[in-house]
């Protein structure tokens, strides 16, 4: 190992999401090994450092913990310049807070402003308080975080289930990221399916309409109907389709394509 290998290595990591979703009690559960109780918002921004060793190198972590309610969006904003890894985190009891992750990724993008830059940070989704009764499945979780190509968790910040496992995955990659002159490195997953069938299961089960289900305008043909059947059964069907959610999909798709027939 030579003598800048040896140096410790600074990485920035921010956190991003809605107000409440418990992004200050996960940093705590990790750096102080506790939970606390009492919610107390995040007034702008707090900070913290927690020294580990990746890959057997010295870390600094330097983590900037973003306060997620609008208001304070002006003073946030200053900070995502030179972010290298981002936990975006989402309470799995409030449905808002993980409908709100593409706009956390949209401000993080519109902030940083050079596009290659912000699609070089290390970002992991933290589908956090799994330990309370739930408005997002795990499935639908997984299959937004698959469709950007980030990394799933499933935490609970109150019994520090999946705490270490995340922020462990999250520097690593950030590290590997440093080493290959800050451009991250793409996550080769062996899941088996691929971004087609994710939206294509995504767009079965949260469409409003059976048109829209099958990607359809309203008041199309029973002949446009079929070929939209058999072309996402191909997609979906569970005997070639390893995706979580597929089963539940094809059935969605099955019954979409006789109401449709019906009318």
């Amino acid at each position: 190992m030579d003598k800048k290998s040896k140096r410790p290595l600074r990485i920035k990591i921010i956190s991003m999401g809605n107000a409440e979703v418990g992004k200050s009690c996960i940093i705590k559960r990790y750096c102080e090994k506790r939970f606390v109780h009492k919610y107390l918002a995040t007034i702008g921004i707090d900070y913290g450092v927690s020294k580990v060793t990746i890959k057997d190198r010295e870390v600094k972590v330097n983590i900037f913990d973003m306060a997620g309610h609008p208001i304070f969006y002006e003073v946030r904003n200053e900070f995502y310049k030179d972010t290298q890894g981002a936990v975006l985190v989402y309470d799995v009891s409030d449905r808002n807070s993980f409908e709100s992750l593409e706009h956390w990724l949209l401000e993080m993008q519109n902030e940083i402003g050079n596009q290659a830059e912000h699609e070089n940070v290390v970002v992991c989704v933290c589908a956090n308080k799994c330990d309370r009764k739930r408005m997002v499945d795990e499935v639908e979780g997984k299959l937004w975080a698959d469709s950007k190509g980030f990394p799933y968790f499933e935490t609970s910040a109150q019994s520090g289930d999946g705490v270490n496992e995340m922020f462990q995955a999250l520097f690593e990659g950030v590290v590997t990221a440093v080493e290959n002159g800050g451009k991250k490195v793409p996550i080769v997953t062996q899941l088996g399916y691929t971004k087609d069938q994710i939206e294509a299961i995504q767009r079965l089960r949260n469409a409003k309409s059976d048109y829209d289900r099958l990607g359809l305008r309203e008041g199309a043909s029973k002949d446009e109907v079929n070929k939209a059947y058999k072309r996402l059964a191909v997609l979906l069907h569970p005997d070639k389709n390893v995706a979580p959610g597929s089963e539940d999909a094809f059935k969605i798709l099955l019954a979409a394509r006789t109401a449709l027939l019906k009318r």
